[in-house]
């Protein structure tokens, strides 16, 4: 937290936000303890200082009382605390302007009397800036505040009389004389204001105006006061009349810092850039640190023109692209320092200057900032030259760019990563509010002026972004290539990446003109071993854990233990990210994965094998804990390997080996399911049905009865039973436990039913606990689709209790739909609500798109079927708000058709109509044969028409 008392009374959170304080008495008891910067206060001298000599009857109650009401406004920025001396803020001085005014007067006061002028000049000028108006403005009537304030205005004209003093001796008497006389016209009294005006005066050749100066003040001291002028006036008046008073030579001054100008708008990283900026303001190293092309530079320039030392020309960018020795990197700093010789000291050394002393004392200014930028190839020398500069120059502040840490004592650390990319659900409307998208249109406007964002370029231009990983040099290489090429083009060519992005600036660094350079600059830098973990962690999409790459990476060329040290290393330099706790995970960014695995093809170094039977045994593993109470934890597992548990799977496809790859569809086939991955699911059953003769038997005759189930027409027209038969008979029923849920109700569709009722008994009588919760739920299915309800009571109980005791929360919403599915026929819509609210808290857990869907649409009925209409709406929108969220597409299209069923029985035909209109645009979406949405929809258009009492005009809609 911070405190500023050097105007009116504030104080700000640590992220920069402002807190509210409320009245003035607050204002005053903040202002109180912020005065004594984390000392405690009695509470004796907080009631005086507050309340002075008329305190209130219970002036103790009162204070707790506004003690209370403070550590409210404060809301945990910062605390108050009672100890044995009293209440106590938690600030520093540094945290409390009032505080940084007296330390800076300090350090500038030492820098004046040291020789060292215009770095005094400069800290005074900032513990001037401090002020925003008259000390405690907005609490003068505390008791407390008399004090306080006297002594800090007559500092702060004490030091305003210092900074003159560094005017005058730096030869500025013209442009400060105008500012002395009004001054002194405020403060005719003041001795020193007066013998400021006279070397002023004297300085610009006006010596009978310094003298009459001097007569002016004798007057009025002796009138006012009865005194003489003082012995260090009269020493200033008798220089004068010798001509002995010394005209100080005016000293060249920098206007201007020497940093590049950047030609193009910066977007994308405001938020950065204030963080940055408040880091540099904090600390006195500051090291961006990221990946090639992530935008370090240019975040780094943009911070340093916003830094006050830019204003006073006290800023120097150097940059070490190009530098590769440690001599070249002191040349390289004096070139863009040496030609402003800004020393302002008289202390010349007798003996030759190294070329790090020379440095030192051409920065020896005061404030300043030194840009240091990309020292990753020259990391140790540029560590060691920060270091010393630092330790040499207190009000040196250095920003470095790398791709790793300079790792000395002080440094702080900013990770640079890729710009924020779009959701998964962008649409137009909101693809423009991600900072990569915003980047590619400002370069890509630049490329091609009539280019625009519409509903053709939406889409390419979204998925440029994602596949480039935000990473700001490889849009701007993409956006370059729209001169000669559509975006659609562009798109669908990045899997060539480095052949595609060779378009950069000719005036550019070589690294930054191509994508294959901005790379290989990062990758040359490696050591072998880092290359190698590099190289084979490019098998990884979706990045790994530490002990998956020592069981999978690890061999005579990279030994087991050191993975974690050469993982590590790779993270240091920007090639890994990592995130996750507390496991960490490994990833590399998409670009620098297809880099290195062009690397790894190279080599030869085949590890597909062991990469694929790694993780069908992770996926074996787990799959039986998605029906126990470990579900989430599996669950989270197989969310966070699906991108390798994919790449495995598709390598064993592409191998022919029939039989991994049936394992492999049996291990996640479920896991799809519940999460709603039907894409996923058709595509490699599909895929693994087309290796038919390398199948055995029983996983050929299970993989086309799951493919049935998932309602994917099979090639051959076969009969449902025959297929169930030649399942069975083939043994294909103990393929996965889910079998013996799904083939009953499959059954029962085809008029199977002894069939049907085989596999049940089967289910019914199986060791497995949730097989027989499954049985019994299929059962009461099967009943409740035949009419009867009545005779599944029993089994729904049944069901509900099985999946609880196993811990399965799939298996407990469908059961609770079940049962809601039962209150609801018999007109119990309180019992029912109350069992969709449990169905969708338990789908919500397990976070399955479409069971989550079906629980809240069952709700929202029967929110409407019970008069609830505001219920309803309420859970309409929120199915809205999380499917658009979490870019479930489908379900966020499926939501119009409650929404205009909400509208019917609100009797707002047109906005039900409305509705049906906006779902017919993105009929698309719903996933189903353009035949089929169509019918949905005109269903819909349909009731509608019948709510509004137009019977002909539903009559036409009917065929």
């Amino acid at each position: 937290m911070r405190v500023a008392l050097l105007g009116p009374i504030a104080a700000f959170a640590d992220d920069g936000s402002p807190l509210d304080l409320g009245g003035v008495r607050l204002r005053m008891l903040l202002a109180r303890l912020a005065l004594e910067a984390g000392r405690p206060v009695s509470v004796d001298a907080l009631v005086d200082g507050l309340w002075g000599e008329q305190p209130p009857a219970e002036a103790a109650g009162a204070l707790q009382a506004l003690v209370s009401r403070l550590r409210k406004a404060l809301r945990g920025a910062g605390t108050l605390e009672l100890g044995p001396g009293g209440y106590r803020l938690s600030v520093r001085p540094e945290d409390v302007d009032a505080h940084r005014f007296e330390s800076a007067v300090a350090e500038g006061r030492r820098d004046l009397a040291a020789g060292k002028v215009a770095a005094a000049g400069a800290t005074l000028a900032d513990a001037l800036a401090l002020w925003r108006g008259p000390a405690l403005t907005d609490v003068r009537d505390a008791p407390f505040a008399d004090l306080a304030v006297a002594r800090l205005e007559e500092l702060k004209a004490a030091v305003a009389e210092d900074n003159y003093d560094v005017e005058l001796r730096l030869g500025r008497h013209a442009e400060v004389l105008a500012d002395l006389e009004a001054a002194a016209a405020e403060r005719p009294l003041a001795e020193r204001l007066a013998g400021l005006r006279m070397r002023a005066l004297s300085a610009a050749g006006r010596q009978s105006d310094a003298l009459g100066v001097y007569e002016q003040i004798r007057e009025r001291l002796g009138d006012e006061l009865g005194v003489d002028p003082s012995a260090e006036l009269r020493e200033i008046h008798l220089a004068l009349l010798r001509g002995e008073l010394a005209r100080p030579e005016a000293r060249p001054e920098p206007t201007v810092s020497r940093i590049p100008l950047p030609l193009t708008n910066f977007v994308g990283r405001e938020g950065e850039l204030a963080r940055v900026s408040e880091l540099l303001a904090a600390g006195r190293l500051v090291t961006l640190v990221g990946p090639g092309g992530a935008g370090k530079t240019r975040l780094a320039v943009e911070t340093v023109t916003r830094h006050r030392a830019y204003e006073r020309g006290r800023v120097w960018f150097v940059p070490l692209a190009g530098v590769s020795t440690a001599e070249q990197l002191t040349d390289t700093v004096l070139g863009a320092i040496g030609s402003w010789d800004l020393r302002v000291s008289d202390n010349r050394p007798t003996q030759p200057l190294t070329g790090s002393d020379r440095i030192a004392e051409l920065l020896d200014v005061g404030p300043a900032v030194l840009v240091l930028d990309n020292c990753e190839h020259l990391i140790e020398s540029a560590a060691e030259l920060a270091d010393g500069l630092l330790e040499r120059l207190p009000q040196l502040r250095v920003l470095a760019t790398s791709r790793e840490p300079l790792a000395i004592a002080g440094e702080t650390l900013y990770q640079l990563g890729p710009l924020e990319l779009p959701g998964e659900a962008v649409e137009l409307a909101t693809a423009a509010d991600s900072a990569a998208v915003r980047l590619f249109l400002d370069r890509a406007v630049a490329a091609r002026p009539d280019f625009a964002l519409d509903a053709e370029t939406a889409g390419p231009v979204v998925d440029i972004c994602r596949q480039l990983d935000g990473l700001p040099l490889a849009l701007e290489l993409a956006a370059a290539k729209l001169r000669s090429m559509s975006v659609e083009q562009i798109a669908r060519r990045l899997d060539d990446r480095f052949r595609l992005l060779t378009s950069g600036s000719r005036t550019a660094q070589p690294r930054q003109r191509t994508l294959l350079a901005l790379v290989a600059w990062s990758w040359d830098l490696l050591t072998e071993p880092e290359r190698v973990l590099a190289r084979r962690l490019s098998l990884f999409p979706g990045g790994a854990t530490l002990d998956v790459l020592e069981a999978i990476c690890s061999d005579e060329a990279l030994p087991v233990s050191d993975v974690l040290y050469v993982a590590d290393a790779l993270v240091e330099k920007s090639v890994l990210t990592v995130s996750g706790d507390p496991e960490p995970r490994y990833r590399m960014l998409a670009t620098i994965r297809a880099y290195a695995a062009d690397r790894l093809e190279e080599t030869g170094d085949d590890l597909a094998e062991r990469f694929a039977e790694h993780y069908l045994a992770l996926a074996e593993r787990h799959e039986p804990l998605l029906r126990s109470r470990d579900q989430l934890r599996a669950m989270a597992v197989l969310d966070a390997e699906h991108e390798n548990l994919v790449t495995a799977l598709r390598s064993t496809l592409d191998g022919g080996d029939g039989v991994r790859a049936s394992r492999f569809v049996g291990a996640l086939f479920w896991y799809w399911g519940i999460r709603g991955m039907s894409t996923q699911f058709e595509t490699f059953l599909a895929a693994v049905l087309r290796l038919d003769d390398a199948l055995p038997e029983r996983e050929r005759a299970a993989l086309r009865l799951i493919q049935l189930l998932a309602g994917v027409p099979i090639a051959e027209s076969v009969p449902v039973r025959t297929l169930i038969e030649e399942a069975e008979a083939a043994g294909a029923l103990d393929f996965h436990p889910a079998l013996l849920l799904w083939v009953p109700l499959l059954a029962a569709s085809a008029d199977a039913d002894d069939l049907g009722d085989r596999v049940l008994d089967r289910a019914l009588a199986a060791p497995d606990p949730w097989v027989r919760a499954c049985a019994h739920w299929a059962r009461d299915y099967v009943w409740t689709e035949q009419g009867d309800r009545r005779a599944g009571a029993e089994d729904r109980a049944a069901a509900l209790r099985g999946f609880e005791e196993v811990g399965d929360r799939w298996g407990i919403g469908m059961a609770l739909l079940a049962v809601g599915r039962d209150h609801s026929l018999r007109g119990e819509h309180d019992h029912a609500i109350a069992v969709f609210e449990k169905g969708v808290a338990v789908s919500s857990e397990l976070g399955g798109q479409d069971d989550l869907f079906d629980c809240r649409d069952r709700l929202t009925a029967e929110r409407m079927r019970a008069g609830d209409l505001d219920g309803a709406l309420r859970d309409i929108e929120v199915m809205r708000r999380q499917a658009t969220a979490r870019g479930h597409r489908r379900a966020a299209a499926e939501t119009l058709f409650v929404l205009a069923e909400w509208h019917r029985r609100a009797g707002d035909v047109p906005a039900a109509d409305r509705a049906i209109d906006e779902l017919s645009a993105i009929a698309d979406r719903l996933g189903l044969p353009d035949a089929m949405a169509a019918d949905l929809v005109t269903a819909a258009r349909f009731a509608n028409r019948l709510a509004a009492g137009e019977a002909a005009a539903a009559r036409a809609l009917l065929p």
